[in-house]
This record gives C-alpha cells, structure tokens and sequence, in this order.
C-alpha cells in the first residue's frame, strides 16, 4: 500500500485562529501563517460554537460552572457569562452545529483554540496561566469523538508543528486503511509502530506483543480494536524537548549513515536552529522518498500539493 496522501486534507480550526474577529473582544489570530505556502494544500473548514450559538461579537466571556465541560452535556455544569448569566442553551446548540459541520463533511482533524472554555482540550482559561476547568465544551465533544486535535500556539514552533503534521499524515493513512486480515494489520503496524513507540513506548510495545501472540484467524472487533489504540497513540501529545531529542538523533544518524546531501545543520538551542532543523528533515523525508527509502521518523508523506 502507498505510504503517501495525494487529496488534500480537510482541517477543521477555531474561527479566531483562522483570522477571523471572533473572540469575545472581536479580536482573531490567523495562526495558518505559520505553515506558510503549504497552507494550500489543505481544505479549511473555520467553526466558531460561541457565534454559532448567537453569542455575538463582541460578547460578555463566559466561563464552565461545574467541574468541566463534560458535566455541562450531562446537566450537571452550566456555562455562565461574567454578568452570571446563563449561556448553557445557546453554547450547546452551536457546539452541536459545529459538530455537524465537521461530520457532513467528513473532517478528522481539528485545530482548536487552547484556553477557550468552548474549544478548549487542557485548559480553559487563559488568565495568569491557569488551567480552568478542562475540556471544553465543545472540546468535550471532539476528545469523544477521537477527532486528531491539534492546538493551535503549537504552529507557531517549527518542531511542534513538523511533530504534529506527521503524527497527523499517519493517523489518517491508518484511518482510512481496511483493516480486514492479520497481513493487512500487520502492513499497517508495520509502518507507523516506530512513531507510536516514540509517541508512548510501553503502550506500543504492549500491542507489538499482542499482534504478535495473534492467531492464525483474527475475528474483525479484534482488528478493529487494535487499529483504534494505533489511532489513540498517534493523537497524543508529545513534549518539545521529546521531539527535538528525537529529531536530533535520528538528522545525525540519516546524515552520517545514509550520506545523504543536506546542508548541516546545528543541535536546535532556539527557535532559528529549530526551524532549519526542521527544514532539512522534511528534505531528507523527500530525498529518501525520491529513493523509494521508507523514513520511519515521518512514515507517511503529504503529496496532495505537488
């Protein structure tokens, strides 16, 4: 099977990462600068719950009463604004709206405004640093519904969103992959298990080994099974100073081992050593590819905008 995805891929993002003057205070950020020309090989789908619900712009904050935005779905937490006033029916009906909007058009990733208390996944605040009361509402909705979330300050980190992007690449080539036979599970593990060792060793290593005592009939809800705890690991977060390690070691071996024709580059110390480092994996994840070489760092290339 082809380790690469030609038709581009539908991103989902909070509207006030996008550029639009959404925010409470009709201020907004367009955070896809940071990706730069490679923007247009995506298809943006912007989704804003709060103005969907009829908040307005601009409009009082409002905040989670309760322990999160999961208890707000089950009647136990209300969202209030900073007069008391209750917004609970109008946040819900626009998360409820945006996430039709991501089902109808079939979209598996979303770029999501951290400290938001409707699109928020750790935090939902963004004064003096604290957490809030974490998820979301709408973040709620989109961690239960396993939707690859990426955060969006985290674009603004060459290694963050090198990081991201190929995590991203893998999870919906495993995504759409049919899983229907132990060859076809294997072709599968195969490919990504060294990003899900990187990404949590032991959880990837426990599965390695349940692949491996498999029989020789597999029923589909086994199948199906393993694939979801393929797609659990390739969403979790990782730690800058994990991804640069890891970058790092693997530049050194690839530039000494392979002999491959890159530029040196120095061992990342501050945003201008991160990004060239970066840069020059993305040109070996295409030079080995050009030499049908098969890059275990970044195992599934995007190729849709060339």
């Amino acid at each position: 099977m082809e380790r690469v995805i030609r038709n581009k891929i539908k991103i989902g993002i909070s509207s006030c990462m996008y550029g639009s003057n959404f925010r409470y205070n009709g201020k907004g950020y367009d955070i896809t600068k940071h990706i730069g020309r490679d923007r247009s090989n995506f298809i943006w789908y912007p989704i804003c719950p709060e103005v969907n619900g009829g908040l307005g712009i601009p409009r009082s904050p409002i905040h989670v009463s309760g322990e999160s935005g999961d208890n707000v779905w089950d009647g136990s937490g209300r969202i209030r604004d900073r007069s008391g006033r209750d917004q609970t029916d109008k946040l819900i009906s626009g998360c409820v709206d945006g996430l039709r909007q991501l089902k109808e058009n079939q979209i598996k990733v979303y770029i999501f405004m951290e400290g938001s208390p409707s699109c928020g996944i750790y935090r939902t605040s963004l004064k003096n640093n604290r957490l809030g009361k974490p998820p979301g509402v709408f973040g709620s909705l989109l961690l239960k519904e396993e939707i690859f979330l990426i955060p969006a300050m985290d674009l603004q980190s060459p290694i963050k969103k090198w990081d991201w992007f190929r995590r991203m690449y893998s999870f919906l080539w495993v995504d759409e992959m049919i899983i229907d036979s132990k060859d076809s599970l294997y072709e599968m593990w195969h490919t990504v298990k060294f990003l899900c060792q990187e990404v949590d060793e032991k959880r990837a290593r426990i599965l390695g080994r349940k692949m491996a005592n498999l029989g020789k009939y597999v029923e589909d809800e086994k199948l199906s099974e393993m694939k979801r705890e393929v797609l659990m690991m390739l969403r979790k977060p990782s730690s800058l100073s994990k991804i640069k390690n890891r970058l790092w070691k693997h530049y050194k071996y690839y530039e000494k081992k392979m002999k491959l024709d890159v530029e040196e580059v120095y061992e990342p110390r501050d945003n201008v050593s991160m990004g060239r480092l970066a840069k020059k994996i993305t040109e070996i994840e295409l030079e080995l590819y050009d030499r049908g070489e098969f890059f275990s760092l970044s195992p599934i290339l995007n190729r849709s905008g060339r």
